[in-house]
């Protein structure tokens, strides 16, 4: 799919991962609303990538501010692709913990909210724009759409209960979303990260990065959001790619610890 011309609509357009797929997409001639809720990050990122980059206040768990980001999209260029990458919530708790004591099970409900609600908005809504544009091929292709799941889907850790659950969720999404959407034209595929060196992993500090990198069989090292970005240019692009969970990640896999 050409994407010189249209918009693309990214959540959490200013994190590690929603800032790298909104350079590839900027790159690859789109024109891309950054949808988030981190005001100073983002307003840099639009003012440094100038024409075709807008920044809009975004509450995924919020329709009317999801509607409100994907109308900008709309006068920016026809929408063809949505990335679902946003984060900036997590707990690290056992269920019960070593007192006796279960979690809280706010954190949990808030996990699910922000990760698999939060997703599942923006892709109804997302869909239903594409599914009234016109198709661009024979194949009657309108858009689509690419979220964010993680590893820890399919090799939880210990606390990671809620985000395992709700990520793990996301990639049973994906598939059903596929089939679901196939009538409109508008594929769903999941891309799950391993390690990626996101400005926020930079913070654990030298000793626990080389932890990480060492868990990782090749290459021995984490993953570049550049790598996350390019991915989604390429899913955006392939049109026969359709209702499939891509692991990004080196080949690693989660010990319980």
């Amino acid at each position: 799919m050409e994407l010189t011309g249209t918009s693309v609509l990214v959540t959490g357009g200013s994190g590690g991962l929603g800032a790298a797929a909104v350079r590839a997409f900027h790159a690859a001639g789109a024109a891309v609303v950054i949808a988030d809720v981190a005001d100073e990050p983002s307003s840099v990122l639009a003012k440094e990538l100038g024409d075709r980059a807008v920044y809009v206040r975004t509450d995924v768990t919020d329709s009317a501010s999801v509607e409100a980001a994907l109308a900008t999209a709309a006068e920016l260029g026809v929408l063809r692709t949505a990335v679902v990458a946003h984060g900036g919530w997590g707990v690290s708790e056992r269920i019960v913990n070593r007192a006796g004591q279960p979690a809280p099970l706010e954190n949990f409900e808030k996990t699910i909210s922000l990760y698999l609600v939060g997703t599942y908005n923006v892709l109804r809504l997302a869909a239903a724009a594409m599914a009234g544009s016109e198709a661009v091929d024979a194949d009657g292709a309108r858009g689509a759409i690419i979220t964010t799941a993680s590893i820890a889907a399919y090799e939880g850790q210990i606390g990671q209960a809620s985000y395992a659950a709700a990520k793990g969720a996301v990639v049973s999404l994906t598939l059903a979303a596929a089939r679901d959407l196939a009538p409109v034209g508008v594929r769903v595929n999941c891309i799950a990260p391993g390690t990626m060196r996101t400005p926020m992993m930079e913070t654990v500090g030298p000793e626990a990065l080389a932890k990480f990198e060492a868990a990782v069989p090749f290459p021995s090292r984490l993953g570049r959001p550049e790598e996350y970005g390019a991915l989604a240019v390429h899913i955006a692009g392939n049109g026969y790619l359709n209702g499939e969970t891509i692991r990004l990640d080196g080949a690693q896999r989660l010990s319980p610890r």
